[in-house]
């Protein structure tokens, strides 16, 4: 057997869906339809800032009974979400909802991390860049609660733990927690004993393809089948590089462009030097042991939230492809690049007002209306994204010919050509579905439907024959 039909729960920052993936390796065909799609986002508790994953959860059930309905030989199901954020567990009972990393309590968490080990010995141990609220700066706010939970699972891992009651660590992901090993991929339980985080309470670490057994009886009633779920790249950046069309790795950067802006490499070993930790470069695990060695922009973050900004002030919508067409009406010489990765444009808000606040700190016009605030954005953004580009391949040593954006960002053709533009290199937009395709294919591999020992070179010449990228060449 050479294909079949697999179900993937995506879930994002904004939404989440479940797609249904059919793929025949012998035909070299790959298609996707998504069964559902709903909202997510942070909710705003009088603890802090969470998110919903009891509705998550729900939802997921409810996608995947479509799923059922329509493709009742579903083979097995995969589950990717963003990083960093957990729920604690006591026995089957989570201890609340998991905080969202953008609640503002990681703040005192660093502090706390930094105080015992400094950022240059955790860099030696994990290769991770600084990011606020990575997960071992988030436990060292949580305070009492750890005491109270024997378990801690990373999100898609939690909602694998309802489905089947397995209780690992997928290894992408455990890989942004700050407390795996660069070296080596295991649990670094000396940092876990220094900080005082009981090892306990951090699972197995399993790697991509790995099975983690059926829906429970009671999920398998309400979806309509007792599916099997496999560990995926759970990290949904993971899992958006196996989908990105690059036959050749050595030669081509990616850039997976959501809510972030993931720029970097693959590499086959972590670059842990002086230079890249200045650089704030991280080593992120991803699929099949290779490396993940990227920079986090904030992405196109900073215009969907400028967006809703404009549309609570005036109480209407606004169509993004029409402001996005004005926006490349506006010269690009009217408008000034601002720093996308300032710390002050995380915080959900008022985004213009911060954007302004910056321009003005700088003796730099402020844009003067939505259209050229958007254009100045998206110079940002990929003024931001070549530097990043830059910056990957001078601390790997690598010579670079093209890069590739995925995910939703390929769509932006501003954006893409003006990266293009800014790096000085042909961008290959697409696929726009990076995320749930990559998923679909290590489940498609642990299937045994490419072969048992089918590499990701063999899965993106699928991809990039099934969704053919859009080329945009750089202009003066």
């Amino acid at each position: 057997m050479t294909g079949g039909a697999v179900a993937a729960v995506d879930l994002g920052a904004t939404s989440g869906r479940v797609m249904i993936g059919r793929v025949d390796a012998a035909a070299g065909t790959l298609a996707l339809e998504q069964v559902a799609r709903f909202p997510n986002g942070g909710v705003r508790l009088a603890s802090g800032l969470h998110w919903d994953l009891t509705a998550l959860h729900a939802h997921a059930l409810r996608g995947l009974a479509d799923a059922v309905r329509t493709e009742p030989d579903i083979a097995s199901v995969g589950i990717d979400s963003w990083a960093v954020d957990y729920t604690l567990l006591r026995g089957d009972r989570m201890l609340g909802e998991p905080f969202h990393y953008r609640d503002e309590r990681t703040e005192r968490g660093v502090e706390a991390v930094h105080a015992t080990v400094p950022f240059i010995e955790l860099y030696r141990r994990n290769g991770l860049q600084f990011l606020p609220f990575n997960t071992l700066y988030q436990l060292a706010a949580e305070g009492d609660a750890l005491d109270l939970a024997d378990a801690l699972l990373l999100v898609p891992d939690a909602l694998a733990f309802q489905l089947t009651g397995a209780r690992v660590a997928e290894r992408t992901n455990a890989s942004t927690t700050g407390l795996v090993s660069v070296a080596d991929g295991t649990w670094d339980t000396g940092l876990m004993d220094t900080l005082g985080y009981d090892r306990t309470l951090f699972g197995e670490l399993v790697d991509p393809g790995a099975p983690l057994g059926a829906l429970r009886p009671a999920m398998a009633r309400e979806v309509g089948a007792a599916l099997e779920v496999v560990a995926v790249g759970s990290h949904d950046t993971a899992s958006a590089v196996v989908a990105v069309p690059m036959t050749d790795p050595s030669t081509a950067a990616y850039i997976s462009c959501g809510t972030w802006g993931l720029v970097g490499l693959e590499l086959e070993h972590a670059v842990t030097s002086d230079a890249a930790r200045e650089a704030n470069f991280t080593n992120e695990g991803g699929v099949d042991g290779r490396v993940r060695f990227l920079h986090n922009v904030m992405g196109l973050w900073l215009l969907s939230e400028s967006v809703r900004q404009w549309e609570r002030e005036t109480g209407q919508a606004i169509d993004l492809p029409t402001l996005l067409a004005d926006a490349g009406e506006v010269p690009a010489s009217s408008v000034a690049v601002f720093d996308a990765n300032d710390p002050r444009f995380m915080a959900p808000g008022d985004l213009p007002a911060r954007i302004a606040e910056w321009y003005r700190e700088h003796d730099l016009p402020v844009p003067s209306t939505r259209a050229a605030f958007a254009r100045a954005i998206v110079e940002s953004l990929a003024e931001a994204f070549a530097d990043a580009v830059r910056d990957a391949a001078r601390l790997a040593g690598r010579d670079l010919e093209t890069i590739h954006i995925v995910g939703g960002g390929s769509l932006n053709r501003l954006l893409c050509q003006r990266t293009a533009d800014r790096a000085g290199l042909p961008v290959l937009a697409g696929p726009v579905e990076a995320t749930a395709i990559g998923n679909v294919l290590v489940q498609a591999r642990a299937q045994g439907w490419f072969g048992a020992d089918a590499s990701l070179e063999q899965l993106r010449t699928l991809v990039a024959s099934a969704y053919a990228p859009r080329r945009f060449t750089p202009q003066r």
